[in-house]
């Protein structure tokens, strides 16, 4: 029996020519020269890498500049960073000029004159703090300028604001315990609870990390905390994580008030993905809470949560009015430089690593979406729409000018 074997069969709008093969062009691995500052501002203590991250980013090929005394607030010697392969500069305008510069603190203007034209900035931006002038010099400078608090990894979390927030709600719990006994901003209690005595209540306005770690530690002490949120997600999502139902509630401005009215401390940290907080607490509901009560405005360099918060200092922290306790410092981990340091270095090291094998920041941004939230100016062009429409100045979207550009 006959089989009729299958045909191909080609119609007359196909081809046999050769088509063309459309391969990705690989990116050639560079080296990178890294900038690390000094920080000149008496309320930062952190620094951007740590000796065990220079080492890495040396032996793999590039090239850092510390300033002299950059890391003696996080008790990092000279000595450590030069051994570990780093070049220790004496003056402050070879750093700046580095291909990259690493810095927490926002440059100040002297600072920013001293950037290399076309260069890269990565700092904190702390957006209520700028004005219009801050970035328009910025821009003249032609440089690209990336923010800490705004870049995400590949889930859309934002991961320095995250370790920062883990640091912060620990930190947070020790602040409170200090000024709770302090002889003349507390009320002479110790933070927690003991067999008859009254448990300490903690509230705390917000449930993210800050509210995750801050709980944990106040749980631990024995304290009675209460949680408030908008989201119900966050909220069940906090509870889950610390494998306990604690009182929880959302921001109902009768319920919040009741609870101010005992608390004994009181943090602050709802996070605003705009870069300004809302302000949630009035100066009324203040009038009403407790002499000696603490508050922790973690959220100020957003601008602050309570109607009463103004930005403090490491060397002044606190203020009273109405006899409440209030610490409205802006970069509470600070208060850990060594700590906080490790956390910035796990971060940056591996980034740094990244853009060196995509052959510079241009070509990592244009594959690294989290790269790109952070970059809020590009070349000279402001990229971020929120500071574009705050201070009036021209827009253009970062994929744009990539695609312009690369």
């Amino acid at each position: 029996m006959n089989q009729t074997k299958p045909t191909i069969s080609l119609s007359t709008t196909e081809s046999l020519l050769p088509q063309e093969e459309m391969l990705e062009i690989p990116h050639q691995q560079t080296s990178l020269t890294i900038g690390i500052p000094k920080e000149i501002s008496n309320n930062e203590s952190r620094i951007g890498l740590v000796p065990e991250a220079v080492k890495l980013l040396v032996e793999n090929g590039h090239r850092i500049l510390i300033e002299t005394l950059a890391g003696k607030k996080a008790r990092y010697s000279d000595r450590e960073f030069a051994e570990a392969g780093a070049e220790i500069c004496s003056t402050r305008d070879q750093v700046f000029k580095a291909d990259i510069v690493l810095k927490i603190a926002p440059p100040i203007r002297e600072e920013i004159e001293l950037l290399g034209n076309r260069k890269c900035l990565f700092s904190v931006l702390q957006l209520p703090a700028r004005t219009k002038d801050y970035f328009q010099q910025l821009t003249n400078k032609k440089i690209k300028a990336i923010a800490f608090e705004f870049l995400q990894d590949k889930t859309g979390a934002l991961p320095l604001v995250k370790g920062m927030s883990e640091i912060i709600g620990n930190a947070c719990m020790m602040i409170a315990s200090e000024y709770l006994c302090h002889p003349q901003y507390g009320k002479g209690s110790m933070l927690g609870g003991f067999p008859g005595v009254a448990p300490t209540e903690v509230v705390i306005i917000g449930a993210g990390t800050v509210a995750e770690y801050a709980s944990r530690a106040a749980l631990g002490m024995g304290a009675l905390v209460k949680v408030f949120d908008n989201s119900m997600y966050k909220l069940r999502s906090l509870q889950a994580k610390l494998g306990m139902r604690l009182y929880t509630s959302t921001l109902h401005p009768l319920i919040i008030e009741q609870a101010l009215k005992t608390a004994d401390v009181v943090i602050a940290a709802k996070y605003s993905s705009t870069g300004i907080s809302p302000c949630l607490i009035t100066e009324s509901a203040i009038t009403n809470m407790k002499e000696g009560t603490v508050i922790i405005d973690v959220s100020i360099d957003q601008g602050g949560c309570f109607e009463t918060s103004r930005p403090t200092t490491h060397q002044n922290p606190v203020y009273q009015i109405q006899g409440v306790t209030h610490y409205c410092v802006p970069n509470i981990a600070s208060r850990v430089p060594r700590t906080a340091s490790t956390s910035f270095s796990n971060f940056f090291a591996p980034l740094l690593l990244e853009i060196a094998a995509h052959g510079g920041v241009d070509n990592l941004l244009k594959h690294d979406r989290g790269l790109a939230k952070g970059t809020y100016i590009f070349n000279g062009t402001i990229t971020n729409q929120q500071i574009s429409q705050l201070y009036d100045l021209p827009f253009q979207p970062l994929d744009l000018l990539l695609a312009a550009y690369l």
